[in-house]
């Protein structure tokens, strides 16, 4: 079988603050939106609420490419919004906003999910951060789909950004799954056996008038409805490029050490989907600061231990797929933490001096605006 090409393209959802009460900017004037889409083209579009605004790389050979353009997307679209008084922030969770407060975008697409969906679409006051990487075959592509499962809950721990509902601590990294997850055909995508069957699950669900095409599947991992990649979307949008960089450099590090077993007539295991979502769960829970389940030794290990495991076994590929650098970012990230940690240690050190809870969920904000380009 041909070598996939592995080539990524990254996409963002960013929410809109203003600079003055640090609060999501329920309707932005429409100009923003205007002078964005002026700059940038078709590279950054509206999201479901109009605090929302999502941003789009090209297709790029390797990491680096991408996230060059990314930081470019970033800086431009962070130049446009201070010209309207706003402030954009890359975390999967504004830490005090109320998601009643805020309106939706008029698509009809969007229409359609508040109206077949309720409230768990309107409660979608969420971001993530949408990996492509392109595999031609599209047999190949479900076979490594099924195998790449086992890593989702590493991306996830790695990514966490969603500490924070409503002016409240949740006592989870990544609330945004919880959000997420109310939502219809999410989660860790069923195990298929070829690209025919995953057709023909499209198609049941399309007949029987459940959705209007693939879009609609929502999986953690997904065969994307629009391009010819396998799109990961279990992780929180982080606001360090760094640490975008990291995880993207994983993920496609990943694929293609997959790829490699099967050119040996070897593959991952494919273990229980409950077994998946345990670490699932517990990445949601503790991101790196907890531990995951070692599945082969049955025995839960420190995340920064398989972190350590996860660049050795994937250095030969980092290497051909010129991310070596970007790979070994994820041992930063489990050393020093996620943005979850920053921001519980942003609103720790404000009450911790006497400041009120506004005041720290205030300073939580200026954090990830500061954060944003950097």
């Amino acid at each position: 079988m041909e070598r996939p090409s592995f080539t990524i393209g990254i996409e963002e959802e960013y929410l809109i603050v203003d600079r003055e009460s640090r609060d999501l900017v329920a309707d932005p004037d429409p100009a923003f939106f205007e002078a964005c889409t002026s700059d940038l083209g078709e590279r950054v579009s509206a999201e479901f609420l109009r605090c929302q605004i999502e941003v789009g790389t090209r297709v790029h050979a390797t990491v680096p490419e991408a996230v060059a353009e990314l930081r470019e997307l970033r800086r431009r679209v962070a130049r446009q919004a201070e010209q309207f008084g706003y402030a954009v922030i890359a975390a999967s969770t504004h830490p005090f906003a109320k998601w009643r407060r805020q309106h939706h975008t008029a698509r009809d697409r969007y229409e359609g999910l508040r109206n077949d969906i309720g409230q768990p679409a309107r409660r979608l006051l969420i971001c993530g951060m949408h990996i492509h990487i392109c595999i031609e075959d599209d047999d190949l592509r479900i076979d490594l789909m099924n195998q790449v499962a086992y890593f989702l809950p590493h991306l996830l721990a790695m990514s966490c950004s969603s500490p924070f509902w409503e002016g409240e601590d949740t006592g989870l990294s990544s609330y945004r799954l919880s959000v997420f997850d109310a939502m219809p055909r999410t989660g860790v995508p069923d195990q298929l056996s070829s690209f025919s069957e995953y057709r023909r699950l499209i198609d049941h669900l399309v007949g029987a008038g459940c959705i209007e095409d693939g879009t609609k599947i929502w999986w953690d991992v997904r065969p994307s409805a629009r391009f010819p990649t396998l799109e990961q979307r279990i992780t929180d949008v982080c606001p360090l490029l760094d640490d975008v960089a990291a995880i993207a450099a994983t993920y496609q590090s990943v694929l293609h050490y997959l790829w490699m077993l099967r050119q040996k007539n070897q593959r991952w295991r494919i273990y229980p989907s409950t077994l998946v979502r345990e670490n699932r769960w517990r990445a949601q829970r503790y991101g790196v600061e907890g531990k995951l389940i070692d599945h082969g030794s049955q025995k839960a290990a420190e995340v920064g231990d398989l972190v350590d495991e996860l660049v050795l076994m994937m250095e030969e590929s980092a290497a051909e797929l010129g991310c070596s650098a970007e790979l070994e970012g994820i041992r930063r990230i489990a050393r020093d933490g996620t943005s979850a940690r920053r921001q519980r240690r942003a609103h720790r050190e404000v009450v911790d001096s006497g400041g009120t809870q506004e005041a720290a969920l205030v300073a939580v904000v200026d954090g990830l605006i500061g954060e944003f380009t950097s």
